[in-house]
């Protein structure tokens, strides 16, 4: 009975002391959390072990998931595969037509998303600063050149042909205009001013004459004259010579005749006219996107997709390397408190530090039962 009681106590032992050294060895992997000091004597084992080793712990987890998880190698692979990109498409595809039918308008988009209130007097103003710095920039690169050489030739040619149907547009007005009404009225009083300047002749030829008289004798002649082909003749040469006088001139003989507001007025409200982008900004985007639609979702975004992904997976190790991975996460473990470490770790491996506890229970429990036999065999 004795023997028996022996070998029972020593085994309960063995077993108590094995479980509580793996138990306790366990909880010094964390505990405790900071160092211990009695006075100035440091007490040994503290801090746990985790927590003591937290920074090269860090540190060589940030090495492991750049080297062996989150490779290029790896993660290019993944990049480049069909389901990827075909998830990758599906889901954009989703996105954008989400974006392309609704209510909202680009401004509304921008103004939300991007924090730029009325983005379209923003991008008017742009414009604006864009055509005043290209305006200034064009008046100092080429104030001393003439305008022959500023103005693309196949414009002065144009110009050019154009002049003989000037000369009749002209000639054709002005005898339109003298057959009518008002155009003889305003002959007759040409002819009474003239007279009038001209004093007692203008008098005698008006007493002799009469002024309607008058008017019906130079308005026929007046015709003939606008009519005859060596007026058109005329008039074209008059034209073609002032033509030739404008292409001889500097820039900056007719710049002082240029408003620099209303030249960059003008241009920034035809931009606005007549470029969509600027009339689309401030419409919902179901208006005017239904016409672009099936392009963009069908062709352009599978398009976008691949290149996007093939630029990615092409210089993804440059990438990893710019954005520092490994250090990301050495921070981020950092940042953790020993606590929440404790917390994940357990969480995952609770089951298998019991069984560790367990065992050492059990190794120690079967040392006491070597050790009762040893000290029966002895005894």
């Amino acid at each position: 009975m004795q023997t028996l009681t022996l070998i029972i106590f020593m085994v309960v032992i063995g077993a108590v002391i094995g479980g509580m050294t793996n138990s306790i060895a366990i909880k010094m992997l964390f505990r405790p959390y900071r160092a211990i000091m009695i006075g100035s004597w440091h007490l040994p084992f503290t801090p746990g072990l985790i927590p003591k080793r937290r920074d090269e712990l860090a540190s060589q987890l940030g090495k492991v998931v750049v080297e062996y998880l989150l490779t290029a190698e790896g993660l290019g692979k993944k990049l480049k595969t069909a389901a990827f990109t075909e998830g990758m498409t599906n889901w954009l595809r989703t996105e954008v037509k989400k974006v392309l039918r609704s209510d909202n308008s680009a401004a509304d988009l921008i103004e939300k998303h991007i924090g730029i209130n009325e983005p379209k007097q923003v991008l008017l103003d742009r414009t604006e600063t864009f055509v005043t710095k290209g305006y200034r920039t064009f008046l100092d690169s080429h104030r001393n050149e003439a305008l022959a050489q500023l103005v693309p030739v196949t414009v002065q040619n144009n110009i050019e042909r154009h002049i003989p149907n000037v000369t009749s547009y002209i000639l054709e007005r002005g005898q339109d205009y003298l057959q009518s009404p008002e155009g003889k009225e305003r002959l007759s009083m040409m002819i009474d001013r003239f007279l009038a300047q001209k004093g007692t002749i203008g008098n005698m030829v008006s007493m002799f004459l009469g002024n309607e008289r008058l008017v019906d004798k130079i308005h026929p002649e007046l015709m003939k004259f606008l009519r005859d082909d060596g007026t058109r003749q005329l008039v074209e040469n008059l034209l073609v010579q002032e033509w030739e006088k404008i292409k001889g001139k500097k820039l900056a003989d007719i710049e002082a005749y240029i408003k620099e507001d209303e030249v960059v007025s003008f241009i920034v409200k035809t931009v606005d006219k007549h470029i969509p982008l600027y009339q689309w900004i401030d419409q919902p985007l179901n208006e005017w996107t239904s016409a672009y639609e099936e392009m963009i979702v069908e062709s352009a975004i599978p398009k976008g997709v691949d290149l996007i992904l093939e630029v990615l997976a092409t210089h993804l190790e440059a990438l990893l390397e710019r954005i520092h991975l490994d250090e990301i996460v050495r921070e981020q473990v950092e940042a953790f408190s020993i606590e929440k470490i404790e917390e994940l770790v357990l969480s995952i491996s609770r089951r298998e530090l019991k069984m560790i506890t367990y065992l050492g229970a059990l190794l120690g429990g079967a040392i006491g039962f070597i050790q009762s036999l040893i000290v029966l065999f002895i005894g």
